[in-house]
């Protein structure tokens, strides 16, 4: 049981060593207000004069105290001193070195400011008065900033007190002045929040001598005030004027013992007081806390081997290079890149995502869903207007006038229509680009992680490979649209043709007619019943007609410019004669004579002047639409039904070969080339070294997890040799 306290010393000086505090060690940690007196507590249970005494807050940092009792040790002539942590090759004999040694470090870490730091203090105290003990010293709790103290340090201390007593294997010595009520401890009021059953807590009552006359403490170190499992022990300790006279230690102590034989409250339970008491009292719960405490130890750090020993194999071993053929790593590395790629693509990759689409699922996303849209959003008349279509027929007749809707102007106009599909086309293949890119860079390996050098050059390779295909695609795009614009076939089986469209006017025309005649009977009906009570006469005569074909606005004469289908007797051949012709001079002469026109017309010279008329030729793209005549309307109407069914014959034919260009030329040609653009790139000797470089921050945390693998089983063995 003895060895139990050196066996966790051992423990703490291993852990130490690397800075970690991964394992909750038992230890005592002292707790009190400013000026409670746990200082000298502590210098009591050493018996020498060690830590840094002054006005407001003196302890700004941890200070891990390990007593090692070294009576009937190896030690020469049992001779006491100190080691720092950080000096470990210094012994200081001379305890008030020690005390100056414990100010500079902490101002070394803390400041000057009466600031606090978390960075601990470790000292270790080798002497045969001690008993084998570790304690934690904490700053002492503070209520108001004084001077150049910080002005949350009550809140930084109680943190930090926090974090301590707040482990479960940390027992808490609370310790409070006898001459201040109970119910304002600071230090109980701490350890109950974190210990509210009193199990781990240790109580102890300080200046029991300064109590006014006709008090005492006897029912709080009884139990009976605030009942604690480890129960209260009262101390006395030296006061300011025994400190400044320098009163020996063992002087003290003999006058602590003789304070509590003799005063008529305290002398019954003299031997459960004072300085020895409390010393004896937290070896033995601390050896009985470490012995309840071990197998719950040895469990978790066997656990940490387990996990470490995992971790550190994940970082690879560092030596595999050296041992085996580095071309053969490399390969084994491009070989597996490779695999992931295309079964990425391919969405055989055994790590699927299953909360977002990724790799070519993404890629059918883009040409389903991204690239349909784009070409669903696009008018087959976009950007076309009226005046557009006008002028185009216009112009497609040249000087002469027109015998029927020319077809240039069909051409004229669907070919632009047709290179609207083009932006989106070459966008799809951009986006698709972009996801080869993403899944290039997603395909890397742990494996390919150590080597940073080396995943680069394979990110570089596969993106030069990706960017040469890019070009090449979307020329190949470019000229589909091209090849559609370069002929236009009017003979397609899906094409709606001039008689078909023609024949849809006429029907949407008929059907206008015959919903204008009859809301115009219905208005002459109620018209004349408003008149006349007679009966309303039907001649059975159907007096309306379809729109004129070509009719001056500026004139009333039904002379040859006057043509019309008169009560549904046109036929449909006589209205394709009209506009298409059907070969004979004869029926050119149902056209109307446009020269008799101009002769006859408005234009005349003699009542426009010719400034006026070159004024309306400048202006004469932009006339408004309803200087439409009927004929031009008509012909409006047809070409805009035949750009209609063209454009979505060529977009139905764009959005099926577009994808299919993309897969062939892009996506499978990188998988089928990727692994063997790797190996003519990168399987080079020359490069070997290069390449299997590891990362620097890889290596590091491969060395800080070896360090701490050899650590955990360095304990390991501790506790095995202790129990």
């Amino acid at each position: 049981m003895n060895d139990l306290i050196p066996v966790v010393n051992k423990l703490q000086d291993v852990f130490n060593s690397i800075g970690s505090d991964t394992i909750d060690l038992p230890q005592i940690i002292v707790v009190g207000s400013q000026s409670s007196g746990k200082s000298s507590v502590l210098e009591n249970i050493v018996q020498r004069d060690f830590l840094p005494r002054g006005n407001g807050i003196v302890t700004r940092r941890p200070l891990v105290l390990q007593l090692v009792n070294i009576h009937d040790s190896d030690d020469e002539n049992n001779e006491e001193y100190g080691e720092f942590l950080h000096s470990p090759n210094k012994k200081f004999t001379d305890f008030s070195e020690i005390r100056k040694e414990i100010e500079t470090e902490t101002a070394r870490v803390a400041g000057q400011n009466k600031g606090i730091s978390r960075s601990p203090i470790h000292l270790k105290i080798r002497s045969p008065k001690v008993l084998n003990l570790t304690l934690v010293d904490l700053p002492g709790l503070t209520k108001i900033p004084v001077g150049d103290q910080p002005t949350d340090i009550e809140k930084q201390t109680r943190n930090l007190i926090l974090d301590y007593i707040t482990k479960p294997n940390s027992l808490i010595l609370a310790v409070s002045p006898a001459n201040v009520d109970l119910v304002n401890s600071e230090s109980l009021k701490l350890a109950k929040q974190v210990d509210p059953e009193g199990k781990r807590t240790i109580g102890v009552l300080t200046k029991l001598d300064l109590m006014d006359a006709g008090t005492n403490a006897l029912e709080v170190l009884t139990g009976r005030v605030l009942p604690l499992k480890l129960g209260f022990i009262g101390v006395v300790n030296r006061s300011q004027q025994d400190i400044t006279s320098s009163k020996p230690m063992n002087e003290a102590l003999k006058s602590e013992l003789d304070f509590f034989k003799n005063h008529p409250a305290y002398k019954n339970i003299a031997s459960r007081c004072g300085t020895p008491f409390l010393a004896r009292t937290l070896n033995n719960i601390l050896m009985n806390h470490i012995r309840e405490r071990l197998p719950e130890m040895k469990a978790r750090i066997n656990s940490l081997i387990t996990q470490t020993h995992q971790e550190l194999l994940s970082y690879g071993d560092p030596t595999l290079e050296e041992k085996a053929d580095r071309g053969v790593v490399i390969l084994k590395i491009l070989t597996k890149f490779s695999t992931d790629y295309v079964s990425s693509i391919d969405g055989t990759i055994i790590d699927v995502s299953t909360k977002e689409l990724c790799g070519g699922a993404r890629i059918y996303y883009t040409f389903n869903n991204v690239y349909g849209a784009a070409l669903e959003s696009i008018s087959p008349c976009s950007d076309l207007t009226i005046q557009d279509i006008r002028t185009a027929i216009r112009n497609s007749t040249g000087p002469k006038p027109s015998l029927f809707v020319p077809e240039i102007a069909f051409e004229l106009l669907v070919k632009p229509q047709v290179r609207l599909l083009e932006p989106p086309s070459q966008r799809c293949v951009e986006r698709v680009y972009e996801e080869l890119i993403k899944i290039c860079h997603n395909c890397g390996s742990l494996e390919l992680s150590r080597y940073p050098r080396l995943h680069a050059k394979i990110i570089e390779i596969v993106s030069d490979l990706l960017r040469e295909r890019l070009a090449p695609t979307s020329e190949y795009v470019k000229s589909l649209i091209s090849i559609e614009s370069a002929y236009i076939n009017t003979n397609h089986p899906d094409f709606i043709g001039g008689g078909a469209a023609i024949s849809e006017i006429i029907r949407r025309n008929e059907k206008k007619r015959r919903e204008f005649e009859k809301l115009n009977r219905r208005t002459n009906n109620i018209s004349s019943n408003s008149q006349s009570n007679g009966p309303v006469k039907d001649d059975g005569q159907d007096t309306a007609s379809l729109p004129e074909i070509h009719k001056d606005s500026s004139s009333s004469s039904t002379g040859s410019r006057d043509f019309s289908f008169q009560n549904g007797n046109a036929s449909r051949d006589s209205f394709l004669t009209y506009f298409f012709g059907s070969g004979n001079k004869n029926d050119r002469t149902i056209i109307p004579d446009q020269s008799t026109h101009v002769r006859s017309g408005t234009y005349s010279k003699s009542e426009m002047d010719i400034a006026e008329l070159e004024k309306k030729l400048d202006n004469i793209s932009t006339e408004d639409n309803s200087s439409l005549t009927e004929r031009e309307e008509m012909e409006t109407q047809l070409i805009k039904s035949l750009i209609t069914s063209y454009f979505n014959i060529v977009r139905k034919t764009i959005q099926d070969l577009v994808p299919k260009t993309v897969m062939h030329l892009l996506v499978n040609y990188s998988k089928d080339n990727v692994q063997i653009r790797l190996v003519e790139g990168l399987y080079k000797e020359e490069l070997f070294s290069e390449l299997l470089q590891e990362d620097e921050n890889l290596t590091s945390e491969r060395q800080k997890c070896k360090t701490m693998l050899e650590v955990y089983r360095k304990a390991f063995e501790i506790m095995n040799e202790a129990m």
